[in-house]
């Protein structure tokens, strides 16, 4: 299977259009027209419905799409690996889910950077169904997440500190309940179902994120009150920024980093980084 012709679907997947996909790879249209083609018969199905208005993936396309994404992403590791700099004896990737990236994610970076210089890192977002598709496809060394993945030979689970979702406000007197400028911030099913007991005479939310970063920035600038992290608005809370709600209940969310391993290059950075923790 042709490398190229795996990257010119997947810029036909991006841009949605055979004409966009040419522009972006800058190659002729006729040239994306027979990579795909050549694609089409090696697999004997057809991968994309050309239409007037742009192109759409049939279902041996969706089917398609994951493996051509994993192939390429797993090309430019390879690439980077065997290619690695003067200097650079290792390359470690990260996947962290973004409500972990301030914390887990930064505290083990800053840690990796601080101790062993000579490792290249590269920090990659995603939801925890994508972190568990990269550790599976072998795209990431180290992942923090809150969903530990199904059990995978190879991979070892480290249960973190959960996180203390606590109610905080921009004023220490706002409502617990029927607070007009609270805002829902998605952290999985649990706090979902335990905050739906909790909270059943309360009216439903009128904004939602399911970022607790953006919701920060949001409070900040608008005002209002949101279940966060402590330790995501510790700081503000000890600068009188924001302010712990009393008499709110509290939830938990669990945390859990995964080392795929095969990654030996740092597994003692690693075991200091837990034992700090």
């Amino acid at each position: 299977m042709n490398l190229v012709a795996l990257q010119t679907f997947l810029a036909i997947v991006r841009t949605g259009s055979l004409v966009r996909a040419s522009a972006a790879m800058n190659v002729t249209q006729s040239t994306v027209t027979s990579r795909l083609q050549t694609l089409e018969a090696e697999l004997g199905q057809t991968l994309v419905l050309r239409q007037k208005n742009g192109a759409t993936l049939t279902a041996a396309g969706i089917k398609l799409r994951r493996y051509a994404e994993a192939m390429t992403q797993l090309w430019l590791q390879a690439k980077q690996e065997t290619s690695l700099p003067p200097g650079v004896d290792a390359i470690c990737n990260i996947g962290v889910h973004a409500d972990l990236w301030a914390g887990y994610g930064t505290l083990f970076f800053d840690t990796l950077r601080r101790t062993r210089p000579s490792i290249a890192l590269s920090v990659w977002q995603g939801d925890d169904s994508r972190i568990t598709q990269w550790l599976a496809n072998g795209l990431v060394d180290v992942a923090f997440s809150f969903a530990p993945p199904p059990g995978q030979a190879g991979q070892t689970l480290h249960s973190l500190h959960a996180d203390r979702l606590i109610l905080v406000g921009t004023e220490a007197d706002r409502p617990i309940r029927h607070d007009p400028g609270y805002i829902y911030v998605e952290a999985g099913p649990d706090f979902e179902r335990e905050h739906t007991a909790a909270y059943a005479d309360a009216d439903t939310a009128k904004l939602s994120f399911n970022n607790a970063g953006w919701a920060v920035a949001h409070l900040r600038q608008h005002g209002g009150s949101a279940y966060l992290p402590h330790r995501l608005v510790a700081k503000a809370i000890d600068e009188g920024e924001l302010f712990a709600l009393d008499g709110a209940p509290e939830f938990q969310r669990t945390c859990f980093m995964v080392v795929r391993d095969s990654t030996n290059a740092y597994a003692g950075d690693i075991t200091a980084f837990l034992d700090r923790l």
